[in-house]
């Protein structure tokens, strides 16, 4: 299906610049509307709306209310909570639609608009071509006596806190753990330190200071040595890196060593396969996660079953296959017998869990597999340019192929979210591995 307004991951662009302005928002939040209420159903419909702490969040929350109210739909406006935060809300409070305002790793300047159904799990691809239609007709407001409301919610976040505890094993604690945990600045800035302390860590919190422009600048999961130097620095036993919207984490351990989204599935399938809880004997992940993660569950009878990458294929799959365990390399875990889409707090509390019932450090347990080396290589593009049609560009990537047949592999694709060319390839031999993505990218350059 080809995607216009529509990403990967919702709406997403540069603040103030289509389609991120108010205008596109208010439009998205009026056709959003319409579509979930319906034609002549004067019945009470709500919607929740959470954000990060983008400076352009009020911007797009006034924009989006205004639409949504235009359409009949009553608002309740949450602030900042992580997005996995909003995928319970949505559900747990019976609204039609949740709404989250997030470009989640990206830089402050950017912003984004992502759905969720009724059920909490992010849109359909049906359903978002649907909003997207109703966006680009005549939009049908609301008569005047059928106008939503708007309110704040003072407990969305600390319903979310008290949902989180309960994933954690009934009976344990995290008494004598001291844990370092970097909220990027973002929506977790709150509600993660609370969870961990509350259930009885020693809390070192950084970036958790936002002032609107900060939101992952130097610090988060993109920026995972801020974690790594403050575990360093404090002695801690455990280091926690979320990004701006807290939906991944990467995990640091006592050493400072990162251990990525692939080590912590491989851990936590490995667990649940034990305990008997992992749905198909199988994990989800991405065309992304190393192979030795495949490697990994192969040699434990358990399957590592492929999507295209973006946290929603994830979903979609486990949701098809009736799966309970999936996720990205690069964080997003999915765990959806505790939540609807990637929770980079609860996946860290599965960690921490791990270490509570078996007393191993963190750097015992984030070491599951050794990785097949691998290399990601990002080339930006000018606006209108496709380099993978070009010629020369097809060439290297087919010789590339022929050169790993068999002892590894090439992944070259477009970002869902940006204007780059993600060139990534896993080789035994690492000089081959290099020869290989560095030829890609110089071709890919030249035809950007």
């Amino acid at each position: 299906m080809s995607r216009g307004l529509f990403g990967t991951d919702g709406v997403r662009g540069r603040a103030n610049t289509h389609p991120m302005t108010a205008e596109m928002a208010l439009r998205l939040g009026a056709a959003a509307g319409r579509y979930f209420r319906r034609e002549g159903d004067d019945s009470a419909h709500r919607v929740v709306i959470g954000k990060d702490t983008r400076l352009s969040g009020y911007m797009l929350e006034n924009a989006l209310t205004a639409g949504l109210t235009s359409t009949g739909m009553n608002v309740l406006l949450l602030g900042p909570v992580p997005t996995p935060a909003v995928g319970f809300l949505t559900r747990s409070m019976r609204a039609d639609v949740g709404i989250m305002i997030s470009a989640s790793h990206n830089p402050a300047e950017d912003n984004g608009i992502k759905f969720f159904g009724p059920d909490g799990f992010k849109l359909s691809d049906e359903a978002e071509a649907a909003i997207e239609a109703i966006v680009a007709g005549d939009i049908i407001p609301a008569q005047p006596a059928n106008i939503g409301r708007a309110k704040r919610i003072e407990d969305g976040r600390g319903r979310y806190v008290e949902y989180a505890k309960t994933t954690f094993p009934a009976g344990r604690r995290l008494d004598g753990l001291r844990v370092v945990i970097d909220c990027a600045n973002g929506a977790a800035y709150r509600a993660a330190p609370d969870v961990l302390w509350e259930l009885g860590a020693e809390v070192i919190p950084i970036g958790v200071d936002p002032d609107g422009r900060n939101i992952n600048a130097g610090v988060g999961s993109t920026h995972p040595e801020a974690c790594a130097a403050a575990v360093l620095a404090h002695g801690a036993h455990l280091g926690i890196s979320l990004d701006g919207d807290a939906d991944r984490v990467i995990i640091i351990d006592e050493k400072g060593r990162v251990a990525d989204g692939d080590q912590i599935m491989a851990l936590m399938a490995a667990r649940w396969a034990a305990q008997g809880r992992l749905r198909g004997d199988a994990l989800v992940a991405t065309v992304m996660s190393n192979l030795g993660l495949e490697h990994f569950l192969s040699g434990r009878g358990l399957r590592l079953e492929r999507t295209k990458v973006g946290d929603r294929y994830v979903v979609e799959r486990m949701r098809e296959g009736g799966f309970n365990l999936g996720g990205e390399q690069s964080g997003h875990i999915v765990m959806t017998d505790y939540a609807t889409t990637g929770d980079g707090l609860i996946a860290a509390m599965q960690f921490l869990a791990a270490m509570a019932e078996t007393g191993d450090s963190a750097s015992t347990l984030a070491a599951q597999f050794d990785p097949v080396p691998q290399m990601l290589k990002n080339v930006r593009y000018a606006a209108g340019a496709d380099p993978l049609s070009a010629v020369e560009v097809r060439a290297v990537i087919a010789d590339a192929e022929a050169r790993l047949a068999g002892t590894g592999r090439v992944l070259i694709r477009k970002s869902g979210t940006e204007p780059l060319i993600r060139v990534m390839a896993e080789a035994e031999n690492e000089a081959v591995l290099r020869e290989v993505v560095d030829g890609i990218v110089a071709a890919v350059e030249k035809a950007a």
